[in-house]
């Protein structure tokens, strides 16, 4: 995918970070798909949403970057067990995909200044998901941009296991 230079110069900080790096290593959604080409297409695709939108360009850098940092939590949620603390719901709410926006923000915050708006829509970028919904438009593009991106990016591994497994759903996941 070819970005602009604009984006790359108010992202690149971030990409050349040896941190934010090692999300390449990241399976995220489906083989061949790392936690950051995740990041990355979802920052581009929110910049492209803020630029169509006719925001300033401090808002559009702002959400640029948040999106780029919405899922940087700092470990590989595939790899290995995380503790899962508590019983019922209590034990769900604390797993990974309720939990990491608020790992994400925190962890981004060791690396990168951060807005309270980029930290709300870090934190909040699940939502419905998490019950929380965003409090500023940051929110709202990161979070639309993550479900787009994510969507695309399951669409393409589903659609991919029915090549495989000529043609048929049942068989592709059996």
């Amino acid at each position: 995918m070819h970005y602009s230079l604009e984006f790359y110069k108010m992202t690149q900080d971030i990409l050349l970070h040896p941190v934010f790096a090692e999300t390449r290593s990241y399976v995220h959604h489906g083989p061949g798909n790392s936690l950051f080409d995740h990041s990355v297409s979802t920052a581009f695709f929110a910049y492209r949403v803020a630029k169509r939108l006719r925001l300033s360009s401090e808002d559009v850098r702002s959400i640029t970057r948040a999106a780029l940092l919405h899922d940087f939590t700092g470990y590989d949620w595939r790899a290995g067990k995380r503790e899962i603390r508590g019983r019922g719901l209590k034990r769900i709410w604390n797993m990974h995909a309720f939990q990491h926006g608020f790992s994400a923000a925190e962890h981004a915050s060791k690396f990168f200044w951060l807005t309270d708006r980029q930290r709300d829509a870090i934190k909040k970028h699940m939502f419905p998901l998490v019950p929380m919904a965003p409090r500023y438009k940051e929110g709202w593009i990161v979070t639309y941009s993550d479900k787009v991106v994510a969507s695309r990016e399951m669409g393409l591994v589903v659609w991919q296991a029915m090549k495989k497994a000529g043609g048929s759903l049942r068989r592709a996941f059996a």
